[in-house]
């Protein structure tokens, strides 16, 4: 659907964008943010666990990517007080929203490599 204004613009990072879909890849696109959010719906996970389930990505990498899905508000980061320090990782409420579209992914997917 075609914007009728330029009230139908929507701004994400500074940047205005004319379709919802581009908007939801820009904020759950990349190599791996998808894939981390399906984990996290899962299970709260730490970032050893995540790593151990990226293991073709780096350190840094990931870093980022749970960064920016943080910036975003889909993820959340809980550091305990400890030693060693204990950092965990879980959805929020918003990130548990698109849990529903992550779904429909896989199953198409599936569906696409049976054909």
């Amino acid at each position: 659907m075609q914007p009728q204004s330029a009230a139908d613009l929507m701004i994400y990072r500074d940047k205005e964008y004319k379709c919802g879909i581009d908007v939801t890849l820009a904020v759950v696109g990349g190599k791996w943010k998808a894939s981390i959010l399906w984990h996290l719906a899962l299970q709260t996970m730490r970032f050893s666990d995540l790593q151990r389930q990226f293991s073709g990505t780096t350190r840094k990498m990931l870093t980022q990517q749970l960064r920016e899905l943080e910036a975003d508000g889909l993820v959340h980061r809980e550091v305990y007080p400890q030693v060693p320090p204990k950092v965990e990782y879980s959805l929020t409420e918003k990130g548990r929203s698109i849990y529903p579209i992550l779904e429909m992914m896989c199953s198409w997917a599936r569906e696409y490599l049976q054909d």
